[in-house]
């Protein structure tokens, strides 16, 4: 959160003598000032959440909030355990930016036009922030480009605003939703867009990267699910995040639903970097493998085996099957693929093979 907007939420709540929240016009949290014993369940939620219930929401809207120039008073519903408050709406150029929300259940607040003239200042800076994020969004995504001369000059002009500090970690979080990451709920040193599909965050390696990851992925996971998470680190420099995003998707490629996957342990799965997939097919498909997968019992099989380096006792016991069904399985694997188990080249052709083929049918 930004210092100057933590502190106008304490002098307004000095002011007017009542507990004190900002939020943004989404009801994300952005700062809040010491409540003493006074709090409710909507607050309490708040806090713990970062962000007010959809149900919260629509109540307070309901008031009329988003279009207010003035203090609202939303009565208390005791029945939901909601005391009552005020909400002065936080304006700049006529835009709602969010809104600044009193507990006064006793309606003690006589006068709370008196804070306003903070709410213009809070408005002044919820909008150059906001703005300061759509060009840093649109500089990161410029990064990514395809065309070198407009990443090297993203570069330069990141460089410039001094934003963000190498080394650099760069996510990617694959999700049904496109919608951006609320920015408020982020650190302030961390970068977005949503560039091709994915969202793509650049960190400074001082934000805590995989604490970073971690928070977006559940903030994503709150719209819909699944997300898949992709990492990659150190980008040594502004002009090495390029690189960077493609490791990291690769990782998001090859992720479960809520995991997130560094670069660095995909082992051989980092060839899907190397190549496209029509290309890796090619290379790593036979006809006796793509006839095995067809079979995907005995696809399975072989494939633990191969991962418990042939270890003919592990894999029956991981697949919960007798030895002698797996010694019959074994060798229908070998009649369909025309790969013998007990030679080391026909095993890496189809260990590369079963690996490889699950990403290879995902579209990139």
């Amino acid at each position: 959160m930004a210092p100057d907007l933590q502190e106008i939420v304490e002098l307004a709540a000095d002011l007017l003598g009542a507990p004190a929240t900002l939020e943004d016009r989404d009801f994300h949290l952005v700062a809040y000032a010491a409540h003493g014993d006074t709090i409710d369940p909507v607050r309490m939620d708040s806090i713990l959440h970062r962000r007010a219930t959809e149900a919260v929401r629509t109540r307070f809207e309901s008031y009329g909030i988003a279009r207010a120039t003035g203090p609202v008073r939303i009565p208390a519903d005791h029945s939901l355990g909601q005391l009552g408050r005020l909400c002065l709406p936080v304006r700049w150029s006529n835009v709602t930016y969010g809104y600044l929300w009193l507990l006064d259940d006793q309606e003690r607040i006589t006068d709370a036009s008196r804070a306003m003239p903070l709410c213009e200042r809070a408005g002044l800076l919820m909008a150059r922030q906001a703005r300061e994020r759509d060009d840093l969004g649109w500089k990161v995504a410029d990064l990514l480009s395809a065309q070198p001369d407009v990443r090297a000059q993203a570069a330069n002009e990141l460089a410039e605003a001094g934003v963000p500090d190498p080394p650099l970690a760069v996510a990617v979080l694959r999700s049904p939703s496109t919608d951006p990451l609320n920015p408020w709920l982020l650190p302030h040193s961390v970068l977005t867009t949503v560039w091709q599909r994915d969202h793509v965050l650049v960190i400074p390696a001082s934000a805590s990267p995989r604490t970073v990851v971690d928070r977006a992925r559940r903030l994503l996971e709150e719209r819909t699910s699944p997300v898949h998470a992709g990492f990659f680190s150190p980008c040594p420099t502004l002009e090495t995040v390029h690189e960077g995003w493609l490791r990291a998707r690769v990782a998001a490629r090859t992720a479960a639903p809520g995991e997130t996957r560094d670069w660095t342990s995909l082992g051989v799965l980092r060839l899907l970097r190397a190549a496209g997939d029509e290309a890796l097919t090619q290379t790593t498909q036979t006809p006796g493998t793509e006839a095995l997968l067809q079979h995907p019992d005995l696809a399975l099989t072989a494939r633990t085996y191969l991962d418990l380096a042939g270890n003919v006792q592990r894999t029956a016991q991981t697949l919960n099957i007798h030895r002698q069904t797996l010694y019959h399985r074994l060798r229908r694997i070998e009649d369909l693929t025309a790969l013998t188990l007990t030679n080391g080249q026909d095993r890496l052709t189809l260990h590369l093979s079963l690996t490889l083929a699950p990403h290879l049918q995902q579209d990139d």
